[in-house]
């Protein structure tokens, strides 16, 4: 069985989370969690947020721990994005883009995935 958690509307930029993704894709969620605790960046804290929920929602729904459990698919796609305007030089306005992402998580159980 599949068990999901999605994160929307992420203040990073999903050129620059979906590094962090494709290291973690395919590998086991216990795994991945250690992963992301040991990297110093403030980026990966929403992926492991996402990753913590979708292996609290098999918990509470199968009483699967997370080292029993392998992520199956991991996306972050694009957001909206938030445009605002800045001075530039001679009296010209700079327009600035914040990018926004939406990421989801499925994972599954191991013993699933070998049958």
């Amino acid at each position: 069985m599949q068990f999901e958690s999605k994160a929307r509307y992420v203040r990073f930029s999903p050129y620059k989370l979906r590094s962090y993704v494709d290291v973690i894709r395919g590998k086991n969620v216990q795994y991945a969690l250690d992963w992301l605790a040991t990297c110093p960046i403030k980026r990966v804290v929403p992926i492991s947020k996402m990753l913590k929920s979708a292996a609290a929602n098999a918990k509470q729904h199968e009483g699967l721990e997370a080292k029993e459990m392998i992520i199956k698919d991991i996306r972050v796609d694009e957001g909206p994005r938030y445009r605002y305007f800045k001075p530039g030089a001679m009296g010209r306005a700079k327009i600035y883009r914040r990018r926004s992402c939406h990421m989801s998580v499925a994972i599954e159980n191991l013993k699933d995935k070998k049958d």
